[in-house]
């Protein structure tokens, strides 16, 4: 199964992992964002996060539940925590994990 359609399969679980850990806004970026994944790519996430419910593992037990669930290696950033040389290009390709509709040519 590709990964984007993998996502889009998992994305409910996705949105209430994210829930459960204090986070929301997930947004995909990276090489699926952009079509260019393969079965070998890292999923790259963009979050937000509520620094209340956030423990002092964060994001480990997060990503490694993802990780269970998606079967792949998982990458979480949070805007705060993007380098200035990529920022703007990441907060650019970002997709909301909820609008994972694909265009014309397959692609999300």
């Amino acid at each position: 199964m590709k990964i984007e359609e993998l996502l889009k399969n998992k994305r409910e679980k996705i949105i209430a992992i994210a829930a459960k850990h204090g986070t929301n806004n997930v947004r995909i970026f990276g090489f699926v964002a952009r079509g260019e994944a393969d079965e070998k790519s890292d999923i790259d996430l963009l979050i937000d996060y509520c620094s209340e419910r956030r423990s002092s593992w964060f994001p480990l037990p997060l990503i490694r539940e993802l990780e269970a669930l998606l079967g792949g290696k998982v990458d979480i950033v949070t805007e705060q925590g993007l380098k200035d040389r990529i920022r703007e290009r990441v907060l650019k390709e970002a997709i909301p994990l909820g609008e994972m509709i694909p265009n014309a040519c397959g692609i999300f």
